[in-house]
């Protein structure tokens, strides 16, 4: 199955699911899961790839938390924060990622 195909067919699933989802942890397991095992191909049971509750340390804030973080080489390539996916989008929520991303100071 091509790219835009898994991509398609994931959208369709959370058209068709998303209400049910009515927690972070639903819409982790339904949706966010799924996308970075059949999309991205990454195996989110193995900790070498795939890091749930990844600690993403920015300057002299420690233990900040994303909820998963793609690995490479042992180092988080890429962050992944989840909400639930029937809840709204904030500034908190970017500012939240923003943190996880950059080093500041």
């Amino acid at each position: 199955m091509e790219f835009n195909e898994k991509v398609s067919a994931l959208r369709f699933k959370v058209q068709k699911q998303r209400e049910m989802a009515q927690t972070e942890e639903a819409a982790k397991n339904a949706f966010v899961m799924p996308f970075i095992a059949t999309v991205l191909g990454y195996d989110v049971f193995d900790p070498r790839e795939v890091v749930p509750e990844f600690t993403a340390d920015v300057g002299v804030k420690k233990g900040e938390k994303v909820d998963y973080a793609i690995m490479h080489n042992n180092e988080g390539q890429m962050l992944i924060e989840c909400k639930k996916s029937n809840g709204e989008l904030k500034v908190e929520h970017a500012s939240q990622l923003y943190q996880g991303c950059f080093k500041v100071g």
